[in-house]
C-alpha cells in the first residue's frame, strides 16, 4: 500500500488510467443503465399563501426511490412522501433526487415554485436569513458560526436536528458536541404583521486535525483490467476502528461518520469520499455496521470479532467492497444468535454483504457459523469475488447456513479456500446464477444429508458447490467430499420456477484440477452423484408423463476425477462433450458417465469405471471420434461399457481417430468405422497399443480384467506388461515413456452384435 500526501489529495474517488478497449467496455456497460426519466407535472408553479392547493405532481416511469428538496425551507418544505408546506411568500426550487443503482441512472427533475401572498394582504414577510448556508466547525477550537438576519426584530425559536453533534440555545449559542453533521433551523410564527419565517443551514462538525485524510493506493491483486481489482481504486480517507473487550474506538473520523454503543460500531458514510475502515482488536460482544453509498475497503488487521446476536460485519452498502486480509483474523457469530434485522435489512451471514465482496491481501480470515437459525458464513446480495491472496476458512454448523454465497455469482481467481458445512440440504459454495473457478486452491468438505425445501416442495441434498445455472472452471484446484445423504460433489442447474425458464448456459471445465469423492446414500429420490449438470422436468404423471432435459457439459481441458459411492459419477441432463483433457470417474453404484443428451469425445483422456451399472451411458448417441477412453464395467449382462440408447433408434459410433478400451461389452448394434479388436491383457497392469512402428498409448486394467475390446488409428497388435512414463487420467493412461512387454496378437471383436437385455450389449469377448 502507498500513502500520499494530504497535500496531493483531491477529495472523491479516483481511478487509474485504462486502456481504449477498457473505456469503450466502461462506456458500453453505463450506457446500458436506464434513464429513470424523472420530470414534474409543471416547471414552474404558483402558489397562494393559505390557500389549499394542488402542487405539480412527479412522473416516477420506473417507481425508483426518491429524495426531495427545497432551496428555500423558508419559503417552502416538502417532506419525504413529497409533501409541500408553504412558510411565507417568496421563490423556491423543488428538485427530486434519484441516486444512480446497478440498474438506472441517477436522476433529477426540478420546477419553480412561488409563493405570493394573499390578495390584498398587508402582511409582510419575515426575512429571516442565515449568514451562510453551511460551515464547518472544528471542536475543541474557536467557530465564527454564521449568523441570524432578523431586520424585524421577531421572536425566534432555534433547534438543532442532531443534537448529538451540536446545540443552539434560545439565544442563538451554537455547543459543539461530537463529529458528525446537523441542520441549524431558526423560526418564527406568523402574527397580524409578518408570516411565519424559517431558515437553516448545515453544519459539519469535524474531530480537529484530519489524522484520517490521505491518498491509500493499494498494490494489484491479480486482474488489472478488472474493476475488481483495488489497485484501480484511489482511496482518500482510513478511518481505523479498534476493538477492545466490551468497548471499541475510532481514530480517523474527521466528519463523525462512526457511532459506537458499547463494542457495536457503525458507520454511515454520507459523504464522496471512498474510504478504507481498518478494523483491528478483539471483542467477545461487537459487530461492524456501514452504510455508504460509495465504494470502499474493509481492511481485517488483526481483527477477532464475536457477535453473539448476529452478523460480525454487516454491510449494508450496495456498491463495491474490497476486503483486504491481512494478518490473522476471525469472525465468529453465537450459537444462540438471532439475527433480528432492523426494518427491511437483510443479514444473512456471520459476513454479510448487500454490495460486492472482493477479497485479497496476504493473511487469513476464519469464519464460524455457530447459529441455528440457517445463517451462513459469507454471503453477498450481489457477488463474491476471490483474488491474490488471501486464505480463508468458513465453517458453518449442523443449524447453520452455506458456507459462502454469491447470489448474482462466485468467481475464484486466486487464493486458499477451506469451506465446511454440516447442515442439510446446504451449499459449501452457492449461487443463483454461476460457479467460476479461474484459479487459487479450494477445499470444500459437506456432511449434511436431505431435508424438504418448503419453497420449491421438494426434498433437497447438499453440494459442495451449487449454481442455479452453470459451473465453470478455466484453472485453480478445487476438491471436494461429501459424505452426506443424497450430497453431491457439483450440482448446476436448476429449472427457474419464478420466471418460468428452461434455458440454461453450458458448464465447462477447461482446466485446473477437479477431485470430488461422494459417499453419501440416496434418500428420499435424491441420490448423491459426483457432479450433476441440469434439471428433468416432468409434466404429467404415471404412464402419461412426459419429461424435458436441460444442461450440457464440455469439458475441453483440465483434471477431473470423480469416484461416487451410490449414484452416477458424471451426469449431464443434456449433452456432453469431452474434447482435451483427463476425465476420470468410478461409480461402485451406478453409472459411471451419463447424460440425457448425446456423447461426443473428441479428445482428450477419459476413464469410466463401474461395478454396478453402465460404464459409459447415453440416452442419445454416443460418439468416439478422437481421444482415449477406457470404459470397464464388472457388472455383467445387461450392463455394457459403452451403451447408447439403441431401443429408442441411437447407436454407438466408433469414429476414425478414435482410441478406445472396453471391458464389458459394446452396444448392440454400433458402428465402427475403424476396426475393432479382442486383446488379452495383464490384469491390474500396464498394456499398451501398437500401430507397427510405435506405441499409440498404454492402459491400466483393473484386476480381474483379461481381455478387453480395443480400437485405435492404424492399430495392429498389442503389448503386455509394457513400462510406462509419466501417467494420465489417475495412472489409467500413459503416452510417454513406453517400453517393454510381451507382444499380443488381435482377433477381430464378436460383442455388440447380440442383445442381452435392457440396453444390448454382450458380456465377454
Amino acid at each position: 500500500m502507498v500513502i500520499i500526501p494530504l497535500a496531493a489529495v483531491i477529495l472523491g474517488c479516483t481511478e487509474d488510467l485504462i486502456t481504449l478497449d477498457e473505456y469503450e467496455d466502461n462506456r458500453v456497460s453505463q450506457e446500458t443503465l436506464i434513464d429513470p426519466e424523472l420530470s414534474w407535472s409543471a416547471t414552474t408553479y404558483e402558489a397562494t399563501y393559505g390557500e389549499t392547493t394542488s402542487f405539480p405532481t412527479l412522473n416516477n416511469k420506473y417507481g425508483v426511490s426518491i429524495t426531495y428538496s427545497s432551496s428555500s425551507t423558508g419559503i417552502a418544505t416538502i417532506a419525504s412522501n413529497g409533501t409541500v408546506t408553504l412558510v411565507t411568500p417568496g421563490t423556491t426550487v423543488i428538485t427530486a433526487r434519484s441516486s444512480a443503482t446497478d440498474t438506472y441512472e441517477s436522476g433529477t427533475a426540478s420546477y419553480t415554485l412561488t409563493v405570493a401572498a394573499p390578495s390584498g394582504s398587508e402582511m409582510k414577510s419575515a426575512d429571516l436569513a442565515w449568514s451562510a448556508n453551511s460551515y464547518v466547525a472544528k471542536l475543541d477550537s474557536d467557530n465564527t458560526f454564521p449568523t441570524l438576519g432578523n431586520p424585524n426584530g421577531l421572536d425566534v425559536t432555534y433547534s438543532s436536528s442532531n443534537t448529538a453533534v451540536a446545540t443552539i440555545d434560545s439565544e442563538g449559542n451554537v455547543s459543539l458536541k461530537s463529529a458528525g453533521s446537523t441542520t441549524i433551523n431558526a423560526s418564527s410564527k406568523a402574527d397580524d404583521t409578518y408570516y411565519a419565517g424559517s431558515t437553516d443551514y448545515s453544519l459539519i462538525v469535524t474531530s480537529g486535525e484530519d489524522e484520517g485524510s490521505g491518498s491509500f493506493i493499494f498494490d494489484s491483486t491479480g486482474d488489472k483490467t478488472s474493476e475488481d481489482d483495488i489497485s484501480n481504486t484511489t482511496f482518500t480517507r482510513m478511518i481505523s476502528v479498534t476493538w477492545s473487550g466490551s468497548g471499541a474506538s475510532v481514530s480517523g473520523d474527521y466528519y463523525g461518520y462512526a457511532t459506537v454503543s458499547g463494542g457495536n460500531v457503525t458507520i454511515n458514510n454520507t459523504g464522496e469520499e471512498c474510504i478504507v475502515y481498518r478494523l483491528t482488536g478483539s471483542s467477545s460482544n461487537g459487530s461492524f455496521k456501514l452504510y455508504s453509498g460509495k465504494k470502499q475497503a474493509i481492511m481485517l488487521a488483526g481483527l477477532s470479532l464475536t457477535n453473539p446476536s448476529g452478523a460480525a460485519i454487516n454491510n449494508q452498502s450496495g456498491k463495491r467492497t474490497f476486503v483486504m486480509v491481512e494478518g490473522s483474523n476471525t469472525l465468529n457469530d453465537g450459537s444462540s444468535a438471532a439475527y433480528s434485522a432492523t426494518d427491511n435489512e437483510d443479514m444473512k451471514a456471520v459476513f454479510f454483504s448487500e454490495g460486492q465482496l472482493v477479497f485479497s491481501g496476504t493473511g487469513t480470515l476464519t469464519i464460524n457459523s455457530n447459529n441455528k437459525q440457517g445463517k451462513s458464513g459469507i454471503v453477498s446480495d450481489d457477488y463474491v469475488r476471490f483474488m491474490a491472496s488471501p486464505t480463508i476458512k468458513v465453517t458453518a454448523g449442523s443449524s447453520a447456513g452455506h458456507g459462502i454465497r454469491g447470489k448474482e455469482y462466485v468467481q475464484i481467481t486466486d487464493g486458499t479456500l477451506d469451506v465446511s458445512t454440516s447442515a442439510a440440504m446446504k451449499k459449501g459454495i452457492g449461487s443463483d446464477d454461476y460457479v467460476l473457478v479461474e484459479g487459487g486452491t479450494s477445499t470444500i468438505t459437506v456432511s449434511g444429508g436431505v431435508a424438504y425445501d418448503s419453497d420449491d416442495s421438494e426434498y433437497k441434498g447438499s453440494a459442495g458447490i451449487k449454481a442455479d445455472n452453470y459451473f465453470a472452471m478455466t484453472g485453480g484446484s478445487v476438491t471436494i467430499k461429501n459424505t452426506g445423504a443424497g450430497g453431491k460433489g457439483i450440482s448446476a442447474g436448476s429449472y427457474d420456477y419464478d420466471n418460468d425458464k428452461h434455458t440454461l448456459s453450458d458448464s465447462y471445465i477447461s482446466g485446473g484440477k477437479l477431485l470430488i469423492t461422494t459417499t453419501g446414500s440416496e434418500s428420499n429420490d435424491v441420490s448423491s452423484k459426483g457432479i450433476k449438470i441440469g434439471y428433468k422436468e416432468a409434466s404429467g404423471s404415471g404412464r402419461n408423463a412426459k419429461y424435458s432435459y436441460a444442461g450440457n457439459l464440455k469439458i475441453s481441458g483440465g483434471t477431473v476425477t470423480v469416484s461416487v459411492a451410490k449414484s452416477e459419477g458424471i451426469e449431464a441432463k443434456g449433452a456432453l462433450t469431452i474434447s482435451g483433457g483427463e476425465v476420470y470417474a468410478s461409480s461402485t453404484a451406478d453409472d459411471a458417465i451419463n447424460c440425457q443428451g448425446e456423447m461426443n469425445v473428441t479428445g482428450g483422456y477419459v476413464y469410466a469405471f463401474s461395478s454396478q451399472n453402465d460404464a459409459m451411458d447415453s440416452n442419445g448417441n454416443m460418439k468416439l471420434s478422437g481421444g482415449y477412453v477406457l470404459a470397464v464395467t464388472t457388472k455383467g449382462n445387461p450392463e455394457v461399457a459403452l451403451d447408447a440408447n439403441t431401443e429408442s433408434g441411437y447407436k454407438l459410433y466408433i469414429n476414425s481417430g478414435a482410441t478406445g478400451v472396453a471391458y464389458g461389452g459394446l452396444e448392440n448394434g454400433y458402428s465402427a468405422s475403424q476396426a475393432v479388436y479382442s486383446m488379452s491383457c495383464t490384469a491390474g497392469g500396464w498394456n499398451a497399443l501398437h500401430n507397427g512402428s510405435s506405441y499409440i498409448a498404454a492402459f491400466k486394467v483393473p484386476s480381474g480384467v483379461s481381455s478387453v475390446a480395443v480400437s485405435a488409428p492404424s492399430l495392429s497388435k498389442g503389448y503386455k506388461g509394457v513400462t510406462v512414463g509419466s501417467t494420465l487420467c489417475n495412472g489409467t493412461w500413459a503416452s510417454s515413456g513406453l517400453s517393454g512387454g510381451n507382444s499380443v496378437s488381435l482377433s477381430t471383436y464378436s460383442g455388440g452384435s447380440q442383445g442381452g437385455g435392457p440396453g444390448g450389449g454382450r458380456w465377454g469377448w
